[in-house]
C-alpha cells in the first residue's frame, strides 16, 4: 500500500500518524487497552487470597456456633455448682471432677462402654473389610447387593431396638427359642452383663458394618487393577493381593473407619437406651454406659455441673482412644509395607 492510497495519511496538520487506518464513518477509533490502576491489581490480589476462605466461611461459623461455643461452654459449667432447676451456684473448680471419678458408678459405665466398644468396632471393621471385598469382586447383580447393604443404616434406631428386643428376648426372644430347641439352656440377655454387651454389639453391628463396606468400596475402587494383574501374573492368590495390595492401598480410609468407629462406639446411647424399658442401663446399671450416665446425672440428678464434667472425660477419653487407634493403625501399616 502506498501513501497515495486513499485508506493511508501522512502525518499533517491532523496530528494523524503515518500509517493510521480511518475508519469508517460513524465509527469511533480504537483506542489502546488501558492498565489497571494499583488499587484494581491489589484487589484483584485480595480476592485470589481470601476468596476461598469466605467459600468456607460458613462451614467455620455453623461449627463455632453448634460446636465451640457448647464445647467451651461445658467447660464453663462443669467448674461450677450447676442445677437444672437453681441455675449456676459458686465457682467449686474441679470439685465436680472429683465427685465424678469418685463415684463407682462412673467406673462401671466406663468399663460397660469399653466392653460393648470392643464387641461393636472391631468385629464391624473387619466384616466391612470382608463385604466390600467381595462387593468388589465381579458378582451378578452388583448393584443390588451394594445397594442392600445399607438398608439397615436407614432403619429407625427404635425400629432396631425393637427388632433385636425380640430377637434378645429373656423368655420369648427368638434366638433362646432355637437354644431350647437343640437342648441348650436360655441366655438371659437382659440379665447378664456379658450377654447383655453382646446383644447391644450386635444391633450396633447390624447397623453400621453395611455403611462402613461402602466406604471400604469406593476406595478398594480407586486401587489400580494393573497391580491385581501383575500380582495374579506372579501367582498370587486373592488373600495375598488382598493383604498386599488393596489393605496397604487404602490404610487412609482404613484409618478414617477406626477412628470414626471409636467415636461413635464410645458415644453410643442409643442402643443400650432401647434396650432397656427403665433407661437405667438394665437393673444393675450392667449395660449403663457413659452417655447413659450423663443423662441421669443431668436429667434424672439433675446435677448438670457433674454432667458437663462427665462429658468432659468422655471428650478426653474419645481423644486418648482415637490417637491410640492412630498409632497401632500406622504401626501394623508400617510394618505391612515393609513385608
Amino acid at each position: 500500500m502506498t501513501l497515495d492510497s486513499p485508506a493511508v495519511k501522512p502525518v499533517g496538520d491532523g496530528g494523524d500518524p503515518v500509517g493510521a487506518t480511518t475508519s469508517p464513518a460513524g465509527a469511533r477509533p480504537s483506542l489502546r487497552r488501558r492498565r489497571p490502576s494499583p488499587w484494581r491489581r491489589r484487589l484483584s490480589r485480595w480476592d485470589t487470597r481470601l476468596s476461598p476462605y469466605l467459600y468456607i466461611s460458613p462451614f467455620f461459623v455453623l461449627f463455632l456456633l453448634v460446636g465451640m461455643f457448647p464445647l467451651g461452654y461445658t467447660a464453663w459449667v462443669s467448674v461450677h455448682q450447676w442445677g437444672l432447676l437453681s441455675g449456676q451456684g459458686d465457682f467449686i473448680g474441679l470439685d465436680n471432677y472429683a465427685r465424678v471419678i469418685e463415684d463407682r458408678y462412673f467406673w462401671n459405665a466406663l468399663r460397660n462402654t469399653v466392653s460393648i466398644f470392643v464387641l461393636s468396632s472391631v468385629p464391624q471393621v473387619v466384616i466391612a473389610l470382608v463385604l466390600a471385598a467381595l462387593l468388589d469382586t465381579q458378582l451378578r447383580g452388583r448393584t443390588l447387593w451394594r445397594m442392600s447393604v445399607l438398608i439397615p443404616f436407614v432403619v429407625a434406631p427404635a425400629a432396631v431396638a425393637l427388632i433385636f428386643g425380640n430377637v434378645f428376648g429373656d423368655r420369648y426372644g427368638l434366638v433362646n427359642e432355637g437354644l431350647q430347641a437343640i437342648g441348650l439352656d436360655p441366655i438371659r440377655w437382659h440379665v447378664d452383663t456379658l450377654a447383655s454387651h453382646v446383644a447391644i454389639a450386635s444391633m450396633v453391628n447390624w447397623r453400621w458394618t453395611g455403611y462402613n463396606a461402602l466406604i471400604f468400596l469406593a476406595a478398594m475402587q480407586a486401587v489400580p487393577r494393573e497391580l491385581y494383574e501383575s500380582a495374579c501374573l506372579d501367582g498370587a492368590g486373592r488373600v495375598r493381593q488382598f493383604l498386599s495390595i488393596t489393605l496397604p492401598m487404602i490404610r487412609p480410609t482404613l484409618l478414617f473407619v477406626i477412628i470414626t468407629s471409636t467415636i461413635g462406639g464410645l458415644q453410643i446411647f442409643a442402643e443400650p437406651r432401647l434396650f432397656d424399658t427403665q433407661g437405667l442401663g438394665g437393673s444393675d446399671r450392667q449395660y449403663q454406659t457413659l452417655t447413659m450416665y450423663l443423662w441421669e446425672l443431668g436429667w434424672r440428678v439433675r446435677d448438670l455441673g457433674m454432667a458437663s464434667a462427665v462429658a468432659w472425660l468422655l471428650f478426653l477419653i474419645i481423644i486418648v482412644f482415637a490417637l491410640v487407634n492412630l498409632v497401632v493403625s500406622r504401626r501394623v501399616g508400617a510394618l505391612g509395607g515393609r513385608r
